[in-house]
């Protein structure tokens, strides 16, 4: 059997740490899945515009290590392990991924892509399969599951204007806003579940562009730093 991937994804979310655990959990979130070739063919994507939500298959590509029959789910606390296949774990034999995302626009020109919202996709994610959500045979309203019957309880982010001022002044051409971002993506708490928070640790991650900083304190989470990141300059072959 042979995959290719059928497009890529331009991201938000640029290192792993701070990806929401579940899709559609930080709606702010933007990625843009750009077909490639041969798929970037307008034809492919004529009618998607009227599905509001897509399903995208993927591919766990930076996942180090061998898959394990028995996985440590962050749910769970990090502390009890349960058969990778009652998981979403990336530790799969295949390293493949099944995310449901909101469809903000179909582009054509000069490229085709997907604006979507939602995702949980990392920078440069490969994209092996793209299909329209249909709610009366996706939607399961009495569907059950014991180990995750609701989405976590969200935690209190608390935002200081001066670093509020600076994500408001953040634009790109997928109308991000930044400040819904990083409450959205904190409130998941992304620290391991297992790790009690340390008042005293300043956590960071690579979101949008910035280093995104923050601390714990009495039982919330206190944004303590937004600033550029580095801009990554292209090497020469001679440079490198």
């Amino acid at each position: 059997m042979q995959i290719t991937p059928i497009a890529t994804t331009r991201s938000c979310f640029t290192e792993k740490f701070g990806i929401p655990r579940q899709p559609l959990l930080a709606d702010a979130s933007r990625a843009a899945i750009e077909l490639l070739p041969p798929y970037d063919d307008p034809e492919a994507v004529s009618g998607l515009e009227q599905h509001s939500h897509l399903w995208l298959t993927w591919q766990f590509h930076q996942v180090a290590g061998q898959w394990s029959s028995k996985v440590r789910p962050p749910r769970l606390g990090g502390n009890k392990k349960l058969g990778v296949f009652a998981t979403r774990s990336p530790f799969r034999p295949n390293n493949i991924g099944l995310s449901v995302v909101r469809l903000i626009e179909v582009r054509t020109h000069p490229k085709v892509e997907l604006i979507v919202a939602g995702a949980d996709l990392l920078q440069g994610t490969p994209i092996l399969d793209i299909k329209p959500y249909i709610p009366y045979a996706d939607s399961v309203p009495d569907a059950v599951s014991e180990l995750a019957e609701s989405a976590p309880p969200a935690t209190a982010v608390h935002i200081p204007q001066a670093i509020t001022q600076v994500a408001r002044g953040y634009r790109d051409d997928w109308g991000t806003d930044l400040v819904a971002l990083i409450t959205q993506v904190l409130a998941q708490d992304p620290k391991p579940a297992y790790q009690q928070p340390d008042p005293q640790r300043i956590y960071g991650m690579a979101l949008c562009g910035f280093n995104l900083q923050w601390r714990y304190q009495d039982g919330a989470i206190q944004v303590v730093g937004l600033s550029p990141l580095p801009i990554e300059r292209e090497t020469t072959g001679e440079e490198k």
